[in-house]
């Protein structure tokens, strides 16, 4: 049964502090079949692929057909309903556009010792993207991690997607294609995660592993973590709605459910300051949850971990939201600027009225794949940071040189590392080394 809180309650802080930190998805021990995977992976690469995926998948495949063709992606496309496939497009230019913006400049200059400084951005070479193959076809996933990549200069960019039965829908593999995929698999898994990081005969590593996936990906997302990079461990989606009593409660107790139908682990809060009004969208949950095709997932997400909390004031809101640190946060306010600039941690935030969370998933522009599970504390969203490495330029003249090499020196001395203080002490001509 959902629960509902009030900030007046005497132990309101205990109760909110354990629900919060509750965790929700299912804990699995499957560190040691994930490991036994990716080492059998390494060692006899495509065969073991090949074993897997016709044990978990049902599928006989062979090494020639790991690979999705360009004939199969093309048939995919003309099988799509010719107006999705336009939203398609549409979404991918506007995440585009955005992360186009979102590309950080080169810098060089000199400071006052005449030393030049800076910093340039490059991409890594090559990344994998991996598409879980669950209830729905998420083919928005796609292009929100496909397109930052391609924005960012990744010049091989591979796609493994999970075809359970050897089917997938249309949708995922036209997306791939919009989103300028290089490569697309049609296996999943750890051992797809094992192919991505160490290689195999067909296919080729990658330097660094993005997507969302179950237990099993992320445990093999975890121990390959040093081979390659990875973008994060995500965890089951959660939105944090704070509203006023000014809201249709269906318009809110849809924004909830949105959430609720992804996943029985997923979680809801509402915070309001109007308890008449908290009760008005629970009874429009309730009748919402009798028409929705997910309702059993979204019912289980709910009771299991919904929750509600009465506020004595919308100001309130703000230190709760923070201590949530939601991966998505909705102010449906009348004014939400107080809010907004008083919210330190979101991995999202929708500001008024009429910006429900579900256009942040489609088209709105950022990426949708953000920090779960409360790492909205210490982490960002995916975004073309993701796909780009930082490089420190430093150059200096023999005055540069001069001008900071004897506190250079003094340090290296000081922390009696000798070849250190040589390295600099002979440039300078001080008779060291």
């Amino acid at each position: 049964m959902v629960v509902r809180l009030s900030t007046r309650d005497g132990d309101f802080d205990v109760r909110f502090g354990d629900l919060i930190a509750k965790t929700r998805e299912q804990k699995l021990d499957v560190d040691g079949v994930v490991a036994d995977i990716l080492a059998d992976v390494k060692k006899r690469g495509d065969a073991a692929v090949i074993d897997y995926t016709a044990r978990f998948d049902r599928v006989a495949l062979q090494a020639a057909h790991l690979r999705v063709t360009k004939d199969e992606i093309a048939a995919a496309i003309k099988a799509c309903e010719p107006k999705t496939l336009e939203a398609l497009k549409t979404a991918a230019a506007r995440i585009r556009d955005y992360h186009e913006r979102q590309m950080p400049a080169d810098a060089r200059y000199t400071d006052r010792e005449g030393v030049s400084l800076g910093w340039r951005w490059t991409s890594v070479d090559s990344a994998g993207l991996y598409v879980p193959g669950g209830t729905a076809a998420l083919f928005s996933s796609v292009l929100m991690n496909a397109v930052p990549a391609k924005v960012a200069g990744v010049k091989r960019l591979v796609v493994c997607m999970p075809m359970p039965d050897g089917k997938t829908h249309p949708l995922m593999l036209a997306a791939c294609d919009i989103a300028g995929v290089d490569e697309v698999y049609r296996i999943g898994g750890a051992q797809a995660i094992a192919a991505l990081a160490y290689g195999t005969a067909t296919i080729k590593p990658v330097d660094k592993i993005v997507g969302p996936g179950n237990a099993y990906v992320a445990s093999a997302k975890k121990q390959v973590f040093g081979t390659v990079g990875i973008d994060m461990v995500a965890g089951p989606s959660e939105v944090t709605v704070v509203a006023d009593a000014a809201n249709d409660p269906r318009w809110i107790a849809a924004d909830l459910l949105a959430q609720a139908e992804h996943d029985a682990s997923a979680q809801s809060i509402l915070i309001t300051d109007d308890a008449a009004f908290a009760d008005r969208v629970m009874d429009a949950v309730v009748a919402e949850l009798k028409r929705l095709p997910r309702g059993e997932i979204a019912t289980k997400s709910w009771d299991d971990h919904g929750l509600v909390v009465i506020a004595e004031t919308l100001n309130a809101a703000a230190p709760l939201v923070d201590r949530i640190a939601p991966e998505h946060l909705e102010l449906a306010v009348e004014d939400p600027q107080p809010l907004l600039k008083a919210v330190r941690h979101a991995g999202a935030i929708f500001i008024g009225r009429y910006t429900p969370e579900a256009v942040g998933d489609y088209i709105a522009g950022p990426s949708h794949v953000l920090p779960t599970s409360g790492s909205a504390r210490f982490s960002s969203g995916l975004g073309v940071f993701d796909f780009l490495k930082r490089t420190s330029l430093i150059e200096c003249t023999v005055d540069g040189l001069r001008a900071i090499g004897e506190d250079a020196l003094r340090m290296a001395e000081a922390e009696a590392l000798d070849a250190h203080a040589s390295s600099i002490a002979v440039r300078l001509n001080m008779g060291r080394g």
